[in-house]
């Protein structure tokens, strides 16, 4: 029997290197899955789009939508939701993030940036007007405080606050003893640069945007790594758990039918009578 075949759905960009970097990621879902159908899909930018990809499926067979996105938003709550209500058997996975390894792989970055614990750093997030989106950046900003002892915050490139060269500019004002500085920075004394952790997935608009944010240094996306494939395929796997779950649950607690129910009341009657006017 075959796997239900994973649609793994990412933004789209302009960029040639980002597509590259998503394509890459599709290749390393299918390599640690042998024979998985990984199919490609976007919300927003590049072909093939979402609906027409989800509307070509093979007739009958379960598929699960695996976002390749880092947070809940829109694109998850209405475009990736919407184009899977409209086909029965498609399932929607979680977005990849927070993950605490993804914590672990921006750490990763700072480090092979050269980030000192002096060095401030500004958590750089795509933004979206989903309040959801901005609990689950600032859950990953908590996760990546729990690794490195720097000031960190959590800014955004649209659709939130604060802004990412806002945020530069807070930091840059807590350096210089400004208003800004103080409790609200922890009383610490930074001494040292302001870097943009790029809590992005690939090269693309929202990346080239950081580096007209001020900063003195902005890292690497996530990509390439193979653990956003790990991540992705344990999305697809949880999904499958809760669809099969939900198909089992009406089994286990449909109410019997009026006609179920009188038969068996029957036969309970007769079983009393026999057992007691002829006991073995």
């Amino acid at each position: 029997m075959n796997s239900p075949i994973l649609i793994a759905c990412a933004h789209g960009t302009s960029s040639p290197l980002g597509a590259a970097e998503v394509n890459a990621l599709r290749d390393g879902i299918a390599a640690l899955r042998p024979g998985l159908d990984v199919r490609e899909a976007y919300v927003d930018v590049q072909e093939p789009d979402l609906p027409a990809v989800v509307a070509g499926l093979p007739a009958g067979e379960t598929a699960v939508v695996v976002p390749l996105l880092l947070s809940v938003g829109y694109h998850v709550k209405v475009d990736i939701a919407r184009a899977v209500k409209s086909r029965p058997g498609t399932v929607a996975a979680a977005p990849l993030g927070p993950d605490p390894r993804l914590a672990a792989l921006l750490d990763q970055r700072l480090r092979e940036a050269g980030v000192t614990d002096n060095d401030a750093v500004i958590l750089a997030a795509a933004g979206s007007s989903d309040p959801t989106a901005a609990k689950n950046v600032e859950e990953l900003t908590g996760q990546l405080r729990a690794l490195r002892s720097n000031r960190i915050v959590a800014a955004y490139g649209a659709s939130a606050k604060p802004s990412v060269p806002d945020a530069v500019a807070m930091l840059r004002e807590e350096a210089a003893g400004g208003a800004g500085a103080g409790e609200s920075a922890g009383a610490v004394d930074l001494g040292g640069r302001v870097v943009i952790a790029s809590y992005l997935l690939a090269p693309g608009f929202f990346h080239d945007q950081l580096a007209k944010a001020g900063a003195d240094l902005v890292t690497a996306p996530l990509l390439p790594s193979p653990v956003l494939a790990d991540i992705a395929l344990e999305r697809y796997d949880a999904a499958l758990e809760r669809y099969d779950a939900a198909l089992a649950a009406p089994l286990q607690t449909r109410p019997e039918a009026p006609a179920e129910a009188q038969a068996k009341g029957v036969f309970k009657a007769f079983r009393r009578f026999v057992t007691k006017y002829f006991p073995r």
